[in-house]
Order: structure tokens, then C-alpha cells, then sequence
């Protein structure tokens, strides 16, 4: 049996309680003319849950059939219980997410990337200790352009407001300047000519940290 983590405590998957069994909006209102595109999409949401299923098994074997080594690697660092509503996919984006369990972040459980018969990238919820590895995760997220990624350790407010403008790499260089405390957390600066960005950090390191929002100053 695979114990994870639950705000601090442990908690035994229970496969028995997952509903994975929704299906996405457009498939489950579709008629009869759009059974052809609906089977088109099946393919991603079977890995998907394939993947989920053989990681509350703890099956590496099982996992390796419908995902590639980085994303087995990444779905088996899942630090807590297994989620238990399956929201569908986007494109190929699959979704699972916890309903009856707060976790870090905005990403709220796991989301898987299928472009064809095989999870190529897994994006989780991340259960993490220090301040300073929130703020910088967001950062690398931003230079990405990878909003999932952003969404492992900040709100989706936080990343909405990093978001907001694109990061250029021909741009003005951001300094990481560590963590200070604040009423409520911690502040997480990086500046840069003319002003600078803060990433306010809330949790603890028993529960995780975790992104609650971001502001800047201009000099």
C-alpha cells in the first residue's frame, strides 16, 4: 500500500473513491455526428488514466507502457494522496484533481501532457520546504513561459499577475535577492534595473509554501 503526504499527515490511496470515471464536457454532450472526433480523443485520456492507475499501484512496469521515463520519474515524486476527480482533457492536456484535500498551489493535483499514445510530461502539485525554491520555481516558470509549471507552486492569481507580461530574454537581468519574513510569510525579492518583483509565500514547511501572490515596486 503507497502512503503519501495530506497537509502534513499521511493518508493511503484509496483507488476505490477516484472518479475518474468523467468524461470531458464535449464527449459526454456529443450526438451521434461527433462520435468520430470523440474517438480521436480517447487516446489521451487513456494513457492518462493508465498512468494515474499504475502509479496508485505503485507499478513502475505498468507505468513505463503509457509514459516515457521523465514522466514515470515525475508522476512517482507525487507527494500526496492520489487525486479523485478526473476533469477530462484539453487538447492534450489531462487534468486530475483533488476535491476532498487542500494541496499547494493552483495546479490542485496532477495534469498530464498526451500528444499521442503516451504521456510525454507530467505537472504536479509540489510539496515544498523552503521559501527561496517557491520564488525561484515561479521564475523558471516565467522564462519558460510555462504556465502549468507556475501553477505547481503559485496561485492562480500569482501566475496570472507574473504572467501578464512575457519574459524577454534580451530584456533588463533579475537578481534573486532571497527571502525575508512578512506578516504571514515570507517576501521573495529578485530586482532589476528599475525596480523589482516579490513573491509572497504562505504555507509552512509541514503543509508546503506555496506562492499566494506577487507585486512590484519601480525605483
Amino acid at each position: 500500500m503507497i502512503k503519501k503526504y495530506v497537509l502534513g499527515g499521511t493518508a493511503a490511496v484509496a483507488g476505490g473513491a477516484l472518479l475518474w470515471g468523467a468524461a470531458p464536457v464535449a464527449a459526454a454532450t456529443a450526438g451521434p455526428a461527433a462520435t468520430g472526433a470523440v474517438s480521436a480523443q480517447a487516446a489521451p485520456s487513456t494513457a492518462a488514466k493508465k498512468l494515474m492507475t499504475a502509479w496508485t499501484r505503485g507499478d513502475r512496469a505498468a507505468a513505463a507502457k503509457v509514459a516515457t521515463p521523465a514522466a514515470v520519474t515525475e508522476m512517482f515524486s507525487y507527494a500526496f494522496r492520489a487525486p479523485d476527480k478526473f476533469l477530462g482533457c484539453d487538447g492534450t492536456a489531462c487534468r486530475f484533481t483533488h476535491t476532498g484535500v487542500r494541496v499547494p498551489g493552483g495546479l490542485n493535483g496532477v495534469v498530464m501532457i498526451v500528444p499521442g499514445t503516451k504521456v510525454t510530461k507530467v505537472y504536479r502539485s509540489r510539496h515544498i520546504t523552503k521559501p527561496a525554491t517557491v520564488a525561484r520555481h515561479l521564475y523558471a516558470a516565467w522564462t519558460r513561459n510555462d504556465r502549468y509549471r507556475g501553477l505547481e507552486v503559485a496561485t492562480t492569481g500569482a501566475v496570472k499577475t507574473v504572467f501578464r507580461v512575457r519574459f524577454d530574454p534580451r530584456g533588463v537581468p533579475y537578481t534573486f535577492q532571497g527571502c525575508s519574513a512578512e506578516p504571514k510569510g515570507y517576501s521573495c525579492a529578485y530586482s532589476y534595473e528599475g525596480g523589482g518583483m516579490f513573491v509572497h509565500v504562505r504555507g509552512s514547511k509541514t503543509r508546503g509554501f506555496y506562492a499566494h501572490s506577487v507585486s512590484y515596486i519601480a525605483d
